[in-house]
């Protein structure tokens, strides 16, 4: 199985249509329509269903589409590593990112590395702790910042300078917002939106065993797209401050949480990684910038 056709696939899989794959890939149909078929052989399977004016995956094929999207992705981040070996000025850094008013430090460090190392280009994907480490454990991300303590048996940590406040965002002409903090007595019976990670693993510490008398209304993965729910008094938002615009004005109000919960920001990578020389340089940049 060629990596070429596997891009083949991919691209087939993306336009659902042969002529215009063919045209974005610069090859003819005929020849586009062989190398689909040999990879059909190949795996023993039907990838795609054919209609008249559209080409749809199998559930092998959504299956392939998957995994082929890593592979191509890795293929490509290893041909840009090799190409990067003598580029002393540059290179390709991947991140996974949690949401964090913390990611101010990493942004300042790669500023900073940038004035050094004016070739890097940077690959950003956001997500919570399971998109993240899946792509970290595959090899496609350098480092992942994380909002909860990693496993340090497998993977080697650095730890952001300050701590995430928990807090409660609310239209800010709720009574709530009339509180200085909130109290999980105020939350019983109130539909309640938070990731699904934080409500498993942050919430019941804090909420202790009134934990199952507050109601999940909704879980989302981005606070931005809970906080517009909220706006429009249909449940109350339960994260980080400084992940919404809380500002008079804005229509929303945070108040923290009481008793006080922080959450630990770490940047993460796996143990015994080999780093390219790029991402070696900016490990260094990471300790002076974190003074560890």
């Amino acid at each position: 199985m060629e990596i070429r056709t596997l891009r083949y696939f991919l691209t087939v899989a993306r336009e659902e249509n042969m002529t215009r794959a063919a045209e974005t890939l610069h090859v003819t149909q005929p020849t586009l329509s062989k190398a689909l078929k040999a990879l059909e052989d190949e795996l023993g399977k039907k990838l795609f269903t054919r209609h008249s004016f559209s080409i749809k995956l199998t559930d092998e094929g959504i299956l392939l589409r998957n995994r082929a999207e890593d592979l191509v992705s890795m293929a490509d981040r290893i041909e840009k590593e090799f190409i990067s070996l003598d580029d002393i000025t540059g290179g390709d850094l991947y991140f996974g990112l949690a949401e964090s008013f913390q990611i101010c430090y990493l942004a300042r460090a790669i500023h900073t590395f940038k004035q050094t190392y004016p070739g890097l280009r940077y690959h950003i994907t956001s997500g919570d702790t399971e998109q993240v480490m899946e792509k970290l454990d595959k090899g496609l991300l350098d480092f992942v910042v994380l909002a909860e303590t990693p496993d340090d048996s497998k993977y080697e940590s650095l730890i952001f300078p300050d701590a995430d406040v928990w807090g409660l965002v609310m239209p800010e002409d709720d009574p709530l917002a009339k509180k200085k903090a909130i109290r999980v007595d105020d939350l019983i019976g109130l539909p309640l939106f938070c990731s699904e990670q934080s409500w498993e693993k942050d919430i019941p510490g804090w909420a202790g065993e009134k934990m199952d008398r507050l109601h999940l209304e909704g879980s989302f993965r981005l606070s931005y797209n809970a906080s517009i729910f909220a706006k429009e008094h249909l449940g109350y938002l339960l994260t980080f401050n400084n992940l919404v615009n809380t500002s008079p004005g804005s229509g929303l109000a945070f108040r923290p949480l009481k008793p006080r919960l922080e959450t630990r920001l770490y940047l993460v990578w796996k143990k015994y990684q080999t780093f390219s020389p790029i991402a070696e340089r900016f490990m260094g940049q990471l300790r002076t910038s974190f003074k560890v």
